[in-house]
């Protein structure tokens, strides 16, 4: 696929959606809700071992809810994790397509049963491969801090991110998706690994946030984003995984600071704590909040809403009755 084509793609289904596409929610919390237990440093990842039915199964969810985007359960899959588990690395690389796998034929089966019902309102959905932060693969909470200590650089971050790259993009998906960026540092890796593996479709990077208003590192989102702005490989920035009422400030400043398009795909205000691996109760917005405020986002110049950690397909239901109804 040429570079050209695969935007286009992307550029596309935000045009038939209205202007503002609509990806999938929370992987895990979904995941959890059917039974499976991921409390494990592979996350979610860990049912492309144990239960890769359960993951069709919930992207099948999100795309009945109305999600033009799904994204694969890859987020926390990675090389080193697979190989900490006594995985060889053809196994590892083999979960690691599966993943885009399990994504591509849900789309695909869910496409082929709606495409020809008479009044149906769905967009054939596009794939992307979730690449999480080197700080979700530590599992220690620090793709909220961006504090990768002393011996991580560039060169450690790119041979981090190298291979599982290559596999996920020789799996075929639409997109990438870099998730949890929490440093400028990472942004740089992500980016120079965009350029030296010439990948020939769309990307976008987006950071979490934990006091809306800089990157978790501290570093200003200025200082970040005038690393992918000089990239013609990424199309599209934005943020995810941070409270939903940091979203419309962050969006202005982010309209400020960037012409691409923006992403936002904000969790549900609870707070993770990493080290002690539990949700701490928090300002939460419930599906009727995320339904009044996913038209003002767009208006603001969000061209993808989602949800991210503690959203399900009920709240991806209502950020697109929202959207549709405003269009």
């Amino acid at each position: 696929m040429g570079f050209e084509k695969g935007m286009s793609l992307l550029e596309d289904l935000i045009e038939k959606a209205g202007g503002c596409a609509v990806m999938d929610g929370g992987f895990a919390t979904q995941l959890e809700s059917h039974g499976a237990s991921i409390n494990d440093p592979l996350w979610s990842a860990l049912c492309l071992i144990k239960d890769p039915h359960l993951i069709k199964q919930v992207h099948l969810e999100y795309l009945e809810a109305g999600a033009d985007i799904l994204v694969t359960s890859s987020y926390q899959a990675t090389i080193p994790g697979f190989l900490s588990r006594g995985l060889s690395l053809e196994e590892g690389e083999t979960l690691l397509k599966k993943s885009v796998k399990l994504a591509v034929e849900a789309r695909d089966k869910f496409w082929d049963r709606t495409r020809s019902v008479p009044g149906n309102r769905y967009n054939r959905a596009l794939v992307a491969a979730s690449i999480g932060s080197y700080g979700a693969y530590l599992a220690d909470g620090s793709e909220y801090s961006g504090c990768y200590g002393p011996d991580v650089n560039l060169v450690k971050l790119k041979d981090f991110h190298r291979r599982r790259l290559q596999v996920l993009v020789e799996a075929g998906p639409d997109l990438l998706a870099f998730e949890t960026i929490p440093n400028k540092l990472e942004a740089q890796a992500c980016v120079e690994l965009l350029e030296e593996e010439n990948i020939q479709i769309p990307s976008w990077i987006c950071f979490s946030s934990v006091d809306g208003n800089n990157a978790p590192s501290g570093e200003s989102f200025k200082e970040c984003f005038d690393v992918l702005n000089k990239s013609t490989k990424v199309n599209a920035v934005g943020i995810n995984c941070a409270p939903p009422h940091f979203i419309e400030s962050l969006l202005c400043k982010f309209k400020e600071l960037t012409t691409k398009a923006i992403v936002v795909y904000p969790n549900s205000g609870e707070i993770w704590d990493g080290r002690a691996k539990k949700w701490k109760p928090s300002k939460c917005f419930g599906d009727d909040t995320f339904e009044v405020v996913a038209p003002r986002w767009r208006d603001l110049g969000a061209k993808v809403i989602g949800g991210c950690c503690r959203t399900t397909p009920s709240t991806i239901r209502a950020i697109s009755k929202a959207l549709k109804e405003t269009s």
